[in-house]
């Protein structure tokens, strides 16, 4: 099978059900996978910093497969809001840039991008662990409060700000931990 990635838009808090439903009415040699890729980040919970997973692109899944009008056939009659995006009466598979991005910083069968962690050098933030080390460039915003950085990824066409878990660190926070890791 081709790796070819389309893009189901969902109802939105339904993406992990979806995914799983798709995955058992699809038949194996029409989609290679089903998946909504997540993000691990932390929040504050009755003051202890907890890691959480969130929904990268929320309403939307991702399915591997060289037959978009098949999968699009066998979703069709679900009971819930799914469909592959087409535009012009075509689908439009994901480029080969967001697919590398979304690939890189996660794997077959655990599509959650690990939390990333930087330090501010003055007005920069310099990411010094994690999938977003060297795609600083990316990153349009950054939430230290929420330990989030919000990207700007075009996707099918669009321009579509997401968000991944990433921590900052202030300069001796970096030392404290850079000492321990020794």
């Amino acid at each position: 099978m081709v790796a070819v990635w389309y893009v189901i838009q969902v109802m939105h808090g339904r993406e992990d059900a979806m995914a799983r439903l798709i995955g058992r009415v699809v038949p194996a040699e029409v989609m290679g996978e089903c998946f909504s890729p997540t993000f691990e980040t932390e929040t504050k919970v009755k003051g202890e910093w907890v890691r959480v997973k969130r929904q990268m692109l929320p309403g939307y899944l991702i399915a591997v497969t060289d037959e978009p009008r098949r999968l699009a056939d066998a979703i069709a009659p679900l009971p819930e809001f799914c469909r592959v995006l087409m535009q012009g009466g075509r689908f439009i598979p994901l480029g080969r840039d967001e697919v590398e991005l979304i690939d890189g910083f996660t794997r077959t069968g655990a599509r959650c991008v690990p939390m990333s962690v930087a330090v501010k050098e003055g007005d920069r933030v310099v990411v010094t662990e994690g999938p977003l080390k060297g795609h600083e460039a990316l990153i349009a915003e950054v939430n230290r409060h929420k330990s989030l950085a919000y990207l700007e990824l075009d996707i099918c066409g669009r321009r579509v700000r997401t968000r991944v878990g990433l921590g900052v660190l202030s300069a001796k926070r970096a030392e404290e931990r850079a000492a321990e890791s020794r």
